[in-house]
C-alpha cells in the first residue's frame, strides 16, 4: 500500500506538491493527469524515493520512506525491486551496451540464478518484440524501440508496483495501440499501476481512477474513469504482434508477470 499524508515539495520555493493526501491500494490503477508544472513528474520521482517531501510523509508497505531509509543499502535494495520506474525519456534510463545487457541488469542486481535472468530476458525481448535487436547497443534504436525496451528492462525485475512516466511518449501509432493491450496486461496480473500522461483520454478507460494535479489549487481531485465499453472491438496490435495474448500467457506460466 501506498500512502500520501500531507505531502509537499518545492523547487526553489515554488511549491509543486502542496498537502497531498492519498492512498492507493495494491492492484490499483491511477492515472495521474495535469499540465506541465503540475508534479507529475516530481510525484512520480518521490514515489520512487529519488526525492523526498519536505512536509508530511509518504509511507511504502508500512515503512515511512525518508532520505536516511533510502540510504540503508539492503532495505534500498528491497524497495527498488519492489517499485518499478519507467522514465518519460528512455534515453535516461538506458546506458548498457546492448539490448540483451539492459534486460539483464536488474535482475543481476537481484542476485537471481543465471538460468533464471536468462529465461527472464528471453520471455522480455519476445513478448516486447525486441529479440531481433537483443544485440544492438541502445543508442541505435528508434525512439520506439527504446521505449520498449525501458519497459523490457522493468518488466525483467517483476516489480509489485509500476510507475511510468508518459509511457506513450516516443511511441508512434501501432506503438499506442501496443500499449493499450500492455498495461491493462499487467493490470490483469495484479500489478499496481501509477501511470503520468497527458492523454488520459487515451488510457482512462482502461484505468480505475484519475488523479488530476492542478498547480494554482492544493488539491488531487479525483475522479473515476469510465469503464471500457464491453462490446467493443479488441485494440488492434501493431504488425508483428498479433500474437501478444499468446506471449502474455507465456508470462504468466514463467512467472514473468506474477505476483511475488
Amino acid at each position: 500500500m501506498i500512502q500520501l499524508d500531507d505531502v509537499c515539495f518545492a523547487y526553489d520555493d515554488r511549491p509543486i506538491l502542496s498537502h497531498l493526501t492519498e492512498t492507493i491500494e495494491p492492484g490499483q490503477a491511477v492515472l495521474l493527469s495535469g499540465p506541465n508544472g503540475s508534479g507529475k513528474s516530481t510525484l512520480l520521482r518521490l514515489l520512487n524515493g529519488l526525492i523526498f517531501s519536505q512536509q508530511g510523509t509518504y509511507t511504502f508497505d508500512g515503512t515511512v520512506i525518508t532520505a536516511g531509509k533510502m540510504r540503508d543499502h539492503a532495505y534500498s535494495k528491497w524497495f527498488h525491486q519492489r517499485l518499478g520506474y519507467v522514465w518519460q525519456n528512455p534515453d535516461s534510463q538506458l546506458f548498457c551496451s546492448s539490448v540483451r545487457e539492459e534486460l539483464a541488469f536488474g535482475p543481476v542486481q537481484m542476485g537471481l540464478k543465471p538460468e533464471e535472468i536468462h529465461q527472464r530476458v528471453d520471455d522480455a525481448l519476445e513478448l516486447l518484440g525486441l529479440t531481433r535487436l537483443a544485440s544492438r547497443p541502445p543508442y541505435t534504436l528508434s525512439g520506439g524501440e527504446k521505449k520498449r525496451t525501458a519497459i523490457a528492462s522493468i518488466l525483467t525485475m517483476n516489480p509489485q508496483v509500476w510507475t511510468m512516466d508518459e509511457p506513450e511518449s516516443y511511441l508512434d501509432a501501432d506503438g499506442l495501440a501496443w500499449l493499450s493491450d500492455f498495461l491493462p496486461s499487467l493490470k490483469a496480473a495484479g500489478k499496481t499501476l501509477i501511470i503520468a500522461t497527458h492523454h488520459a483520454d487515451r488510457l482512462a478507460a482502461r484505468h480505475q481512477h484519475l488523479f488530476l494535479l492542478d498547480p494554482h489549487r492544493d488539491l488531487l481531485d479525483r475522479h473515476h474513469a469510465q469503464q471500457p465499453d464491453r462490446h467493443r472491438g479488441a485494440a488492434r496490435l501493431p504488425p508483428g504482434d498479433r500474437h501478444l495474448a499468446q506471449r502474455l500467457v507465456m508470462a504468466h506460466q514463467r512467472g514473468l508477470l506474477s505476483l511475488e
